[in-house]
Parts: structure tokens; sequence; C-alpha cells
């Protein structure tokens, strides 16, 4: 490969360093999912996924990506619909739960949260098959328009809280596995990458802070999925709950109206129960709402 950057080749890290015409997997690249990291793709073990009693199985772990679905599933039971009931299942993704043939047979794509709904809606008076849907937003949207709660039926309001529940699924890959990768995660520390995410980050936290100087909500005057997207990972940033001193770091305590928003999330019975669901630290488990205590 000719090298193209202003820079040579003895400025790269490490020094000396320039890409290869043909990339190909030699070794981990270190760092904190080293050892189940791969460029492929499928199962790598046969295991079968437990099934509980309840319509919706949720399989997942309280990552901020998890913590959306089970807020979700917390909110509507909280809003009296009884049949939104769940079992959440713990998912080890530092052992490779992700990669049991179970698992990768409801999400391809090895990744949490996952759902099985084995009481779909009926599709013309017949009963269909037990739904698999994966990827978070998909699950938050799925379960919205299942029982007509947290997505408006307006259009303006419905487009508005699909706006934003979108913004945080293009969004927080930069802030998860670019800033937080690299400023928490990453065997070395990289100022350019740490500098290039945390300058994201930034922008990002603006967009909210400015949004949300003008709206109670993501989506206005309610609160939506949306909301239960952006928070686990903005939300509990602005509130120094995820990467370390990350939020130090970032100055979070500047976006005032996105520390607003946040503390009122946070401040629900059902976020607060939905944080807790599939943690170590919480509950490793859970099947029914006598669990939390």
């Amino acid at each position: 490969m000719t090298n193209d950057n202003k820079f040579p080749p003895e400025k790269n890290q490490p020094a000396g360093y320039v890409p290869p015409n043909v990339w190909t997997w030699e070794r981990e690249s270190g760092g904190v999912f080293a050892g189940i990291n791969r460029p492929t793709a499928g199962a790598r073990s046969d295991s079968e996924l437990p099934v509980g009693n309840h319509p919706h199985q949720l399989y997942s772990l309280g990552t901020p990506n998890g913590m959306k679905v089970s807020i979700l599933f917390e909110e509507l039971l909280e809003a009296g619909y009884a049949e939104a009931e769940y079992d959440a299942w713990f998912i080890d993704i530092g052992q490779g739960d992700q990669f049991g043939s179970g698992f990768v047979a409801v999400n391809p794509n090895s990744k949490i949260p996952a759902l099985v709904d084995w009481q779909p809606r009926l599709d013309s008076g017949a009963q269909i098959e037990p739904v698999r849907v994966f990827e978070s937003g998909s699950i938050l949207l799925y379960l919205a328009e299942k029982f007509a709660a947290f997505l408006p039926q307006d259009v303006p309001g419905r487009s508005e809280t699909i706006n934003w529940l979108m913004w945080q699924m293009g969004a927080g890959p930069l802030l998860g596995g670019g800033f937080g990768h690299f400023y928490v995660y990453a065997p070395l520390k990289i100022e350019y990458a740490i500098d290039r995410f945390a300058m994201e980050a930034k922008r990002q936290l603006d967009v909210l802070d400015r949004h949300l100087a003008a709206n109670q909500f993501m989506a206005g005057d309610f609160y939506t999925i949306a909301d239960m997207a952006i928070w686990p990972w903005y939300g509990r940033l602005a509130l120094h709950q995820i990467y370390d001193d990350a939020g130090t770091f970032l100055s979070v305590d500047d976006y005032q109206h996105l520390q607003d928003w946040a503390r009122l999330i946070e401040a629900r019975p059902a976020v607060k129960r939905g944080v807790l669901v599939n943690r170590k630290d919480g509950l490793k488990e859970r099947h029914a709402a006598a669990d939390f205590a």
C-alpha cells in the first residue's frame, strides 16, 4: 500500500505501521473483549436458550442497549399493560453466551438484546409463529406498536419519536464503540482517537441539550420510546454513571437542559427497576415483579 498520509510511517502507531493491501486477522487486538472478538459470525457452541412462562422472553445484559428494553417492559407494566409480562435471561457477553446456537438463531448478529415473542398478534384470525426481534431500536418499536403505547399515534408525534429513536441508533456507536472504547476499554491510550470521539460525543451532547431547551421530552410533551433509547446512554453519561470519569472529562455538567431531562427520567419508578435487570450487581434474572423485592 502506498503511504498517502502526509505524516511519515514512523509517526504512526505503532511506529512504522502501514496498512497492508489486504487485512487479515492474525492476533487478538487486546482490550477487555479481545478474547471473544473475531471477524466472523455464527454459532461457536451448541446451547439452547431457556424459556420461561411469560409471552416475552428477553435475552440481554444490563448495558445501555439492554436497559432500553427492560425499561420499556417495566414502563408498560407500570402503565397497566399486564400482557407485557416478561422473563429476562442473563447473557454473559464476556463468556461468549451470545455465540451459542440458540442465541444466534434469535439474533444472527450475536449482540444483546434479543427478544422472542411467543404470543404475537393474530394475523387474519390465525396464530402466527413466535416472532424473533433483534436490535434494541427494533425491539422498542415492536413493543410500542404491539401495545400502542409510548409511541404517539398522530403523524407528527410518531415521526418525531422515530426521528430521535433512529438518531440514537446511529449516534450511539460513536459514543460507545468510539469514545467509550478508546477512553475506557482499549489496551492503550491513543490521543488522536480519544480526541476524535470526544469531540463527536460533545457535539451529540450539544444536540440533545439544545433540543431539550425547548422540549420536556425528546418528542415534545410526551414520554416515548425515544427517551427510553437515549437515556441509558446520554442520560446516564450526563449523570456520571458510565465510563468511569468520562462525565468529568466531557464536562457533562455544562449541559443543563440535558441534566434536567436526565434526572426527570431517572426518577421514574419503572426506570429504577429497568436499570437493574440482567446485571450481576442488580437483578441477574427477572421473572416476576416480586423479584425486585
